[in-house]
């Protein structure tokens, strides 16, 4: 996937195929599916539970563009997006960096990311990225705000409400996960 694009930040045009979780037909494109994925008015999933979303990394470059670009559709189809204020705007884009820095992180230190899940209810947006390394991610103790590097799960422990780690027993990598608000 190429990172150019031929848009301006402001206006995304048509996303590219496989970063929205849904076709034109609304069948689910390749490496992506949504489950409950429909669009809803505001920042609150719909009565019915939680929306969830995966992408699936196998055979991707560009993975965090691609990440990134998937998650901001996730937004829009939730409502977090476009923001009705200035403090929906920060959390929608405190949502996309977060997602950056986990997949960053998954491809810096763990091989590279297998998958991509992010899920919305009423009150929380849960982002998980697995992969298949074996490290433990942490932010770097101490923090050296000036120092180039190692700021990725310094952030993400700044604007999460919690984060951690899921290991499952008998297999190989990690799910690394982080919970942040919904805007007010």
């Amino acid at each position: 996937m190429s990172t150019t694009r031929p848009y301006p930040p402001g206006d995304r045009g048509p996303e590219p195929s496989g970063a929205s979780g849904a076709s034109e037909g609304g069948v689910a494109a390749a490496g992506a599916s949504g489950e409950g994925a429909g669009a809803s008015s505001g920042a609150a999933a719909p009565p019915g539970g939680p929306q969830v979303r995966r992408l699936s990394f196998e055979d991707e470059s560009g993975v965090v563009p691609l990440a990134r670009d998937f998650t901001r559709q996730a937004l829009y189809a939730w409502g977090w997006l476009p923001a009705a204020s200035a403090d929906q705007r920060a959390a929608a884009e405190d949502v996309l960096l977060v997602v950056s820095e986990l997949v960053t992180n998954a491809c810096l230190h763990a091989g590279g990311p297998d998958q991509l899940r992010i899920s919305c209810d009423n009150k929380v947006i849960r982002v998980e990225v697995t992969d298949k390394g074996t490290g433990q991610p942490a932010p770097r103790n101490p923090h050296r705000a000036g120092r180039p590097g190692g700021h990725g799960m310094f952030i993400v422990q700044r604007l999460c409400l919690d984060w951690g780690v899921v290991r499952t027993p008998g297999l190989s990598g990690k799910t690394v996960w982080a919970e942040l608000g919904a805007p007010a």
